[in-house]
C-alpha cells in the first residue's frame, strides 16, 4: 500500500512528532509533583537521554512510546515502509537494551515505563517509582 500522502505532508506530520514535553512525559512528571516529589531533573546530559534523572539517587526514568519502542501489547505494525519502520524500531530495542546494560553498569537504576501504563495506571507507576527512591 501506498502513502496516501505526499511526501511534503508526511515531512510535516513526522516534524511534528515530540520528542520532549510529551503529553504521557508531562503526566508523569505532574503526578510526581502532586505527591510530593522533587530534587529530579528532566533531560539530564546522561546517555540515553532519560525523561527523567533523580541525581543522587541514581535513578533514571524513561518513558518509552508504544510504536517507538515496540511495546508487547500495543504495538500495530506500519502498513506503509514496513521494512523501513521495523528496521528503525528494532534499532531502538537494541539501542534500549544497549543503554540499560551501560547505566546499570556505571550504578544507575534504570526504569522504563510504556506510555499506555502512565496514561492507564498512572498510580502504580509512581508507586513503583517510590519504592526505589525509598529504598536507595
Amino acid at each position: 500500500m501506498t502513502d496516501i500522502l505526499t511526501k511534503e505532508q508526511r515531512s510535516y506530520n513526522m516534524s511534528r512528532i515530540r520528542s520532549t514535553e510529551t503529553k504521557t512525559e508531562v503526566k508523569l512528571r505532574r503526578l510526581l509533583f502532586a505527591k510530593g516529589i522533587r530534587g529530579y531533573r528532566k533531560y539530564y546530559n546522561l546517555l540515553g537521554k532519560p525523561d527523567i534523572v533523580f541525581i543522587k539517587k541514581k535513578l533514571v526514568v524513561f518513558v518509552d512510546g508504544c510504536f517507538w519502542h515496540k511495546c508487547p501489547i500495543d504495538f500495530v505494525k506500519p502498513e506503509t515502509r514496513t521494512d523501513f519502520w521495523m528496521k528503525k524500531i528494532e534499532s531502538n530495542v537494541k539501542r534500549d537494551k544497549e543503554i540499560n546494560e551501560k547505566l546499570e553498569h556505571e550504578g544507575w537504576t534504570v526504569l522504563r515505563f510504556w506510555e499506555h501504563d502512565i496514561m492507564k495506571n498512572a498510580e502504580k507507576v509512581i508507586s513503583d517509582i517510590i519504592k526505589i527512591l525509598e529504598c536507595c
